[in-house]
Order: structure tokens, then C-alpha cells, then sequence
């Protein structure tokens, strides 16, 4: 079993690694490689069960300097898998279509993303935080004919993920928009609604659909607690006068769970 004193030390030297490499994005792909394997070995070292242990171990230590740590590996791992996305976006232009362990991860929790509320070809979905490689509208359009919007604050990623989709995407019902939920009509529309784990407001939105959306609205929340919690921002308590957990999908081997969530 890993030591708790290694474990930490693995956290720090992860805790480095994301902020040295998110510094050295340029907007192009001369770093990819690099970001590429630390996203791959943290994304295998927070579903590796053997850290589980040295996880809770350190979770009940009540040490200042952990809440510190882990904040600043949520924020950076998630502001370099948004680099990673736009690596990718960009090797796309150029004709390399690799995909790396992580996308993997993702594209096989794609399939398991809203458990007995199924997606169908007259589904309407959103993906709030859609990035610059947009895997999940183009997998899910693909796959069930929906239309499907994603939405994202970053104009680069919107750029770069609507020229992917151009790409990949001839044919499938995608549009993505660089606005915010209160400013789309498509809300309103939307049987379905899937947050990326990597959006740190994503429970503060969930509130605010409440006003925005229809009453039979499905939205998958992807989270990380625990261990997972090193990589996701995780689960919050809803107001129960708005919203109820209607069911939880656990993926032990995933990068994320999901929590499914439906109108109170």
C-alpha cells in the first residue's frame, strides 16, 4: 500500500507539474506531449484503488495545508485538461487524430452518461462547458441523431471545437456558443443537460436552471468525491425545493461519476 508521506509528495510534485505546464501554453502544440503524460498518470493515479486508503488517510488528518492542495489540483488539473483539449483540437488540424488515455476515460463514461433517462434521436441536449475538443455532443449526436448545443466562456475553445466539429461532424445536428445559460432559448428547450466536471460553478448553475428550463428536464452532473475529488469539483447538497438526486452512476474505473438529478 502507498505510504501517506508518498502520497502527499505525489500530490505536490502532480500540484507542480499542472502549474509549470498550464504557464507554458502558447497556442500551439509545442508542449503536448508533455501535458499529455501527467494527464494520463494523474487520471490512472486518482482511480488507482490502491490510493483510496492513503486518501481517507489524509482526509481525516484536518491539515490546513491539504484544503490548499487539493483546491489548487482541482483548479489547475482542470485548467490543463482544457490546454490538453485545445492540444488536441489543433493536432486535429494537422491531421493527427491520436487519442490519449484520458479522452479514452471519457468517451467510455460518454456511454453510461444518463443511465435509464436515454437519449433519443427527439432529445434536445446541452453540455455546459463543452471545451475545445467537443467529444460529448459529437458522440452523442453520432450516436442518436439529437440535436445537441455545448456551450463555454472561452472563446478559443468555441473556435477551436467548432472547427472539430466541422471536421468530425459533417452532417450531425451540433451548435456550439460562446454565451451563458440565462442568455441561450435552447435552455428552455433542452430534455437533457450534461455539466463537464471540470466547471467549478456547476452546482450554483444547477440553481439557477431551475427558473430556466422545462419540468421534465433531465441533468447529468459530472462529479469526483473522494479520491476523484483531486480531478473533479464534487457533489453538493441541492435545494430540495428545486431539485432531487433521482439516481448516482458509480464508475470505480472512471475519471468521474455521475449524479442524475430531475425537478423536485
Amino acid at each position: 500500500m502507498i505510504t501517506l508521506v508518498h502520497f502527499q509528495t505525489c500530490l505536490s510534485e502532480f500540484a507542480e507539474k499542472f502549474d509549470k505546464l498550464a504557464s507554458k501554453y502558447d497556442h500551439t502544440i509545442q508542449h503536448s506531449s508533455e501535458l499529455e503524460a501527467v494527464i494520463n498518470d494523474y487520471s490512472r493515479f486518482v482511480t488507482n484503488q490502491e490510493n483510496k486508503a492513503a486518501w481517507e488517510q489524509l482526509e481525516h488528518s484536518e491539515l490546513e495545508e491539504l484544503d490548499s492542495l487539493v483546491w489548487q489540483l482541482r483548479n489547475k488539473s482542470a485548467q490543463c485538461v482544457a490546454i490538453m483539449e485545445k492540444y488536441r483540437a489543433l493536432k486535429l488540424e494537422n491531421g493527427d487524430v491520436q487519442i490519449a488515455d484520458y479522452f479514452k476515460n471519457i468517451e467510455e463514461c460518454i456511454d453510461k452518461e444518463f443511465g435509464s433517462f436515454h437519449v433519443t434521436s427527439d432529445s434536445r441536449v446541452l453540455l455546459v462547458g463543452s471545451g475545445s475538443f467537443p467529444m460529448t455532443p459529437l458522440l452523442i449526436a453520432k450516436r442518436t441523431g439529437a440535436e445537441v448545443v455545448g456551450i463555454d466562456i472561452d472563446e478559443e475553445s468555441i473556435t477551436l471545437g467548432r472547427k472539430v466539429v466541422e471536421t468530425l461532424g459533417t452532417g450531425l445536428k451540433i451548435r456550439l456558443e460562446s454565451t451563458l445559460l440565462e442568455n441561450l432559448d435552447y435552455t428552455r428547450e433542452a430534455t437533457h443537460i450534461i455539466f463537464s466536471s471540470t466547471v467549478a460553478p456547476k452546482y450554483e448553475l444547477l440553481d439557477q436552471l431551475h427558473a430556466l428550463t422545462n419540468t421534465q428536464v433531465v441533468v447529468a452532473m459530472r462529479y469526483g468525491d473522494q479520491l476523484k475529488s483531486l480531478f473533479n469539483y464534487p457533489m453538493k447538497a441541492t435545494d430540495s425545493n428545486k431539485w432531487k438526486l433521482v439516481d448516482t452512476i458509480l464508475r470505480p474505473d472512471d475519471v468521474f461519476d455521475i449524479a442524475l438529478y430531475q425537478k423536485a
